[in-house]
């Protein structure tokens, strides 16, 4: 794996940037991150249930598609932000270890079996990768009061530190990617961004860092 900055044409795929009197104007429809098509919109019932009143036309497919792709290319960017950030530190840990404690600083401590299941990985699977961070010192299980058989994961100090770190080093990196962004394109970025990981049911920034400062506490709402 690499080590060092890349450059930012080696970071991402190369696109055209556009210039600042090139603003994003149309509203961003939560969850997807593009504008929404006339007549596609979604429909609020009584209930609060959201319908849509049109099948999707080929342009909103097309839009669609153009959305996954740019998220795509953006994926790629980030992976290869997080593994180098890893590198860096040679802290041997691998992408999916270094997710499960990221899972452990933003909601505390978890049940191995939720660990895998928010990892998208079988629980034999998500074992053996809390056995690995066990053995690093980088988390530590506890067996809970109420049900012996169940297997709470807590970060250790030095998790939670690699995790702080790594974070810091992948924040500075896309302070220094962001720059090259029009300003006029900070907002509207910003903005769906946002309504992605919220579709995708990430914790927003703000309340990551509350999870953080309460990841060492014990375990809670543990099985009956």
């Amino acid at each position: 794996m690499p080590r060092g900055t890349l450059p930012i044409s080696q970071v991402h795929d190369p696109v055209s940037v556009p210039t600042p009197d090139q603003p994003l104007t149309q509203p961003v429809s939560a969850g997807t991150g593009c504008p929404p098509e006339a007549g596609t919109g979604p429909v609020v019932g009584h209930n609060g249930g959201v319908s849509r009143s049109h099948p999707t036309s080929p342009s909103a497919d097309a839009a669609s598609t153009d959305v996954v792709d740019a998220l795509l290319s953006a994926s790629r960017a980030l992976v290869g932000l997080a593994a180098r950030s890893l590198a860096d530190l040679d802290a041997d840990v691998t992408l999916p270890q270094y997710r499960a404690l990221v899972v452990l600083a933003s909601r505390g401590p978890q049940r191995i079996v939720d660990i895998a299941a928010e990892l998208g990985v079988t629980p034999s699977t998500g074992t053996r990768m809390c056995d690995r961070l066990v053995r690093k010192e980088l988390a530590h299980r506890t067996r809970s009061d109420t049900d012996r058989r169940a297997v709470w994961l807590t970060l250790t100090p030095a998790g939670r530190a690699l995790v702080d770190e790594v974070t810091r080093r992948r924040r500075e990196e896309l302070v220094r990617i962001v720059a090259v962004l029009p300003g006029a394109w900070h907002d509207p970025v910003a903005t769906a961004l946002r309504s992605f990981a919220a579709a995708a049911g990430e914790v927003p920034e703000h309340e990551w860092w509350l999870g953080w400062t309460d990841s060492s506490a014990q375990p809670k709402n543990e099985p009956e």
